[in-house]
């Protein structure tokens, strides 16, 4: 792997560390090949940085894209911080949070000075509860569409394959219908059925007349573009676009930051 390239605009790797000044922020996003999903996190780094002045954030990628996770954990090291809150840029709790993170994190430790990284929460429930910023989110980008009346919607979602994470989009869904005061039923991009169109067709079929789609991705890219594509050919009246760097997923965000609770570290 190669070494990382640390130009984060919203961060530099001096200033806090052993001074005891804020903690550094990595943002862990999944990747993609579609270079739009890098600038949309980029952007939320960003936003981040702007909403909590004197903190330091870095964005990072699993896959795709530089710098990793580890790449990033352990120049901060280098440059002596000590500690630093790792946020995973995922909905779901599934592999990516339960193996691929925890395993980035160690092969940081294994090759660089001591830091102790606390991994947070997923941005999906947590809980088992949607956090209401999430919520807010998904409300803001639905009323950007302008959809006017509907009376069901979709929530279109990556897809995975762990029925757990299932479970937890499944409550989002239930919360989202619950605030619009319509059924909302879950579509999925890949790896679990429905697809979104099938979803849309699902509804328009049982009585409903007017199907809006609210878009469960943090960035653009291939799984969004289809389920707009898919839902729009079903007769969906609006697709929204996915959270990027809303103002409520900064929040969320932050919320993860200053959760103190443990769910992984080291150090």
């Amino acid at each position: 792997m190669r070494a990382a390239r640390l130009t984060s605009p919203a961060a530099t790797l001096t200033g806090p560390g052993a001074a005891g000044g804020a903690d550094p922020v990595v943002l862990v996003a999944h990747g993609s090949r579609d270079p739009r999903a890098a600038d949309a996190t980029r952007a939320l780094a960003r936003a981040v940085s702007a909403a909590r002045p004197g903190t330091p954030v870095w964005a990072s990628w699993l896959d795709h894209t530089e710098p990793g996770p580890t790449e990033v954990l352990r120049d901060l090291a280098v440059a002596g911080h000590r500690r630093a809150v790792l946020v995973p840029l995922l909905l779901t709790a599934a592999y990516h949070h339960r193996v691929d993170i925890p395993a980035a994190v160690a092969a940081a430790a294994r090759s660089g000075p001591p830091l102790s990284v606390r991994v947070t929460d997923v941005l999906g429930p947590a809980d088992d509860t949607a956090d209401p910023a999430l919520l807010a989110g998904l409300c803001r980008r639905l009323g950007e569409t302008r959809p006017g009346r509907f009376d069901a919607l979709v929530l279109a979602a990556a897809g995975t394959r762990d029925a757990r994470a299932r479970r937890s989009v499944g409550r989002v869904a239930d919360a989202l219908g619950a605030e619009f005061g319509v059924p909302c039923r879950v579509a999925y991009a890949s790896a679990a059925p429905p697809a979104a169109g099938v979803a849309v067709s699902r509804l328009r079929a049982s009585g409903a007349r007017r199907v809006a789609v609210s878009a469960y991705f943090l960035a653009p890219g291939l799984f969004h573009d289809a389920v707009t594509e898919a839902a729009g050919a079903a007769g969906a009246v609006a697709v929204a676009a996915p959270l990027t760097d809303a103002p409520e997923l900064v929040e969320l965000v932050l919320r993860r930051v200053d959760d103190r609770r443990v769910v992984a570290s080291t150090g």
